[in-house]
């Protein structure tokens, strides 16, 4: 697509929804897939489709159950919630799953307050992709930093949503 559209027009992709698996990855057991973290299922799952949370006791689902689990967490969560925050804010699809991708990886809360969410809504594109380095940081700890082998999924993933964000200004 060649040009941006209503963000509230937008919804999830399969390519948005591969990404997400791709990045997240699958365990069967509940997990705690960084210090600070919350426990997550499958493709990253944080909560069942009826609103219980993952705990660290639940039993091991399949990898089939993780994709539903995931297509359900990123449509019924994450697309909602990016579509509601942007409304008519124009943008190429692209932009958008970046958006969801964020919004599922740090949460509802911290992309409704991000910086790259204000940036789109005042029509600041590059702004908005750059902001996307901003979000470095896992427990206190900067994810950026050389070397690093506690969160550096965290850092790889961001320096992925920019490149990919920038990709088609």
């Amino acid at each position: 697509m060649n040009k941006r559209v209503p963000a509230s027009s937008l919804g999830l992709t399969v390519a948005i929804l591969a990404a997400w698996i791709g990045h997240e990855g699958f365990t069967a057991a509940p997990t705690i897939p960084t210090k600070g973290d919350v426990p997550t299922i499958g493709h990253g799952a944080t909560h069942y489709e009826d609103g219980t949370r993952v705990t660290l006791a639940d039993p091991p689902i399949s990898r089939q159950r993780a994709g539903e689990l995931a297509a359900n967490l990123l449509q019924n969560t994450y697309v909602a919630c990016v579509k509601r925050s942007l409304g008519d804010t124009l943008m190429f699809p692209v932009e958008f799953d970046q958006a969801v991708d964020f919004a599922g990886q740090y949460g509802c809360t911290r992309w409704w307050n991000s910086t790259m969410r204000t940036q789109y809504v005042a029509g600041n594109y590059g702004p908005a992709c750059r902001a996307y380095l901003l979000y470095k940081f896992a427990a206190g700890y900067d994810c950026s930093t050389p070397g690093n082998k506690r969160c550096l999924g965290v850092w790889t993933r961001q320096l992925a949503r920019h490149a990919a964000c920038t990709g088609v200004l």
